[in-house]
């Protein structure tokens, strides 16, 4: 047996029909070779990167200093330098994920990277943004991460229409899957009116997890604390327990079956489009108790990406257990997100998503800020050497 058939993700990818992305992108990664190593061994097929996971590259770590002071060298401002080194990165791993590209006609080998999150409230600023770093990055493996906020979404809209490859990130209602479903619709049925091929545009749509059990768990654990009046209570709390995010999404993966089947997305299709692809995203479970894996093996299906860190990649590929769950119990998927209005949970859904949205955006701009500001240290420090 090869090393590959003993994986599970190959499993996964082969057999259900989901892709598994990293979540993590460094310099070291790919002049290493390990990223290549990766994608062969782990059966990687694409990139997901975040201001947060470009702070840990950038900050402290030796080996962008000759970049950085290159830059100084030509006069560049901070943000010019933060850009070239960013850029270089991911288009060092388009290419390491060129040939994925390829064989997959455009379907995975993407190479994710985030529009400032500074800007996730101003719909003219992030298209100008996306086409910028698209046209800067030169490659069609890259794709463009755009918060799915409500001024994101027409942002997304107009960028599809233009041909840029969009990843909408932070979206955690079904609601505003929902959305996002149809701005990518609209997108590539006016770029169809103008004539123009839309069958080399791809999408996915990066719906969160753990960050939903995490805010609902620390309700729950709240109310079990302050104690409650009766077992059935108790029984009750505990019955939803790290069990919401995976069915919000599921009823999500619903909602997309329903949306593939519409008239207005079979004329695409008939023109050769690409479904937009949900794609499962913060995936580490924090919580002890649940398997490291929980989120990758509830959640396999056909039409799906899964982007792991790469705890969870060394996790899944050890003891994953693939088979295709992500339409299984949806029944009892639409109960449990209805029990929250119980009068003995009454946690309300719809300001947990909005508290995540706006907490997501937060954790996107904090980190983005701090490496701007240690690179200006990092600048000044270089240029006085």
């Amino acid at each position: 047996m090869t090393a590959t058939e003993k994986n599970p993700i190959f499993t996964i990818e082969e057999q259900y029909g989901q892709s598994i992305w990293m979540d993590n992108l460094t310099r070291d990664l790919i002049k290493s070779g390990e990223l290549k190593s990766l994608i062969e061994s782990r059966g990687l097929r694409g990139i997901t990167s975040n201001p947060s996971i470009f702070e840990k590259a950038i900050v402290g770590n030796a080996t962008y200093d000759a970049d950085i002071e290159a830059g100084i060298n030509a006069k560049k401002s901070v943000q010019e330098i933060y850009e070239s080194l960013v850029f270089e990165d991911i288009r060092n791993a388009c290419d390491t994920f060129r040939s994925i590209y390829e064989e997959s006609k455009g379907l995975d080998g993407y190479i994710s990277i985030e529009v400032p999150p500074t800007i996730a409230h101003d719909t003219e600023k992030t298209i100008e943004e996306a086409r910028r770093y698209y046209q800067q990055i030169g490659r069609e493996n890259v794709m463009i991460k755009i918060p799915g906020t409500s001024k994101g979404l027409p942002a997304v809209e107009q960028v599809i229409s233009e041909g840029i490859s969009v990843n909408i990130t932070l979206l955690f209602s079904v609601n505003s899957y929902v959305e996002t479903a149809w701005a990518y619709i609209r997108g590539l049925e006016a770029r169809a009116a103008k004539g123009e091929d839309i069958s080399n545009i791809a999408s996915v749509a990066s719906f969160f997890l753990s960050r939903i059990d995490n805010n609902i768990d620390a309700k729950i654990d709240a109310k079990l604390t302050k104690g409650v009046d009766r077992l059935e209570k108790e029984a009750v709390l505990r019955a939803v327990k790290g069990k919401i995010a995976i069915a919000n999404a599921k009823i999500a993966y619903q909602k997309y079956k329903e949306i593939i089947q519409s008239d207005r997305w079979q004329a695409l299709a008939a023109k050769g489009a690409k479904v937009q692809r949900l794609l499962w995203a913060s995936t580490s479970t924090k919580n002890p108790e649940y398997s490291d894996v929980m989120y990758v093996d509830e959640l396999v299906g056909q039409d799906t990406v899964n982007t792991l860190p790469p705890a969870t990649i060394e996790a899944c590929a050890d003891h994953c257990d693939p088979a295709s769950r992500i339409e299984t119990n949806v029944d009892q998927a639409y109960n449990l997100i209805e029990s929250l209005k119980d009068p003995d949970i009454d946690i309300n859904l719809d300001e947990v998503m909005d508290e995540l949205l706006s907490e997501g955006i937060d954790k996107f701009v904090q980190p983005f800020q701090s490496l701007m500001s240690s690179l200006e240290e990092k600048v000044k420090k270089l240029a006085t050497v």
